[in-house]
């Protein structure tokens, strides 16, 4: 099928009317029914039969209609962008990140974006490091923030900013409510494991084993914000980074620096085939200065 039998067949299929199709496509009604004739003779099958003045779709039109509608709305999106590349304070920030900075960093960075360029929309998902290379070559976005993102090749990473690792712990626990707590004193307390979450729990385990600590934990997760959760129930104590413990504020938690400190990167990561957008440049000059007014 080609690109205006997949217009006139979506515009009919919806719309189950010539008339109406030919209103949508902006064409006239003999140009649809030709264009529609044409595709049914391409395919060897009737994509409609008439009941009065409704067609309505063939088996083999119900069964193709799935597949259109994605084509359809692919080339919607293609459409979208073509237009808004024609203007210089239009356009789609397509952006990965890593769940920790959807709490508060990227909400906050958006909307002051949005305050100066209103016209600039914004498609965000949630990853995992080990999914931005994926990510990044399948072009499901065009940069991905992301903390402590190992090399890969073909890519590009630009450091944005560090936050700090530090203990979230129930207020109720430690009643003396610390400021700071030595590294080696985090295993003395029931101990709410992050070890397989990535670069944080990472980076603190290798820290606890150099010391000969090896800690264990009776409740293991994978994600930052339900580790704070639990903390806040009173399950134990937990290290996340400080934009998690920011964004996750709940008047049973207390938070803590851990000494010595434990610096995590923040790094946006985009294909080397595939520069950033002036757009994308501005908008991570925005999520730094977001950033760096939590440190």
């Amino acid at each position: 099928m080609r690109l205006r039998h997949i217009e006139v067949f979506h515009a009919i299929y919806t719309t189950g009317s010539v008339t109406q199709a030919a209103q949508i496509l902006h064409i006239s009604q003999p140009a649809v029914s030709k264009s529609l004739a044409h595709a049914e003779q391409q395919l060897g099958f009737a994509l409609f039969t008439r009941d009065k003045n409704k067609l309505i779709p063939t088996a083999e039109a119900q069964a193709l209609f799935p597949e259109i509608e994605h084509l359809y709305r692919q080339l919607h999106s293609v459409k979208t962008l073509a237009d808004n590349l024609q203007r210089h304070d239009e356009g789609m920030i397509d952006v990965a990140i890593t769940p920790a900075l959807g709490f508060d960093v990227i909400p906050q960075a958006i909307a002051r974006f949005n305050d100066r360029y209103p016209n600039v929309g914004f498609r965000v998902q949630t990853i995992h490091n080990d999914e931005a290379m994926q990510a990044l070559v399948e072009r499901q976005c065009e940069f991905a923030l992301l903390f402590a993102a190992p090399n890969y090749p073909g890519v590009v990473a630009h450091d944005i900013a560090e936050t700090s690792i530090v203990l979230v712990y129930p207020r109720a626990l430690l009643a003396h409510q610390p400021g700071t707590v030595a590294l080696a004193e985090i295993a003395q307390h029931p101990l709410i494991g992050i070890g397989d979450s990535g670069p944080v729990g990472q980076l603190l385990w290798q820290q606890l084993q150099g010391l000969g600590i090896h800690p264990q934990s009776q409740v293991q997760v994978d994600t930052y914000y339900v580790a704070a959760r639990l903390v806040a129930k009173g399950l134990g104590v937990c290290p996340l980074d400080d934009l998690t413990a920011q964004g996750n504020p709940d008047p049973a938690l207390g938070v803590a620096r851990i000494e010595p400190t434990l610096e995590v990167p923040v790094r946006a990561l985009h294909l080397t085939s595939r520069p950033l957008s002036k757009l994308s440049q501005q908008f991570l000059q925005v999520v730094r200065a977001c950033i760096a007014e939590k440190a």
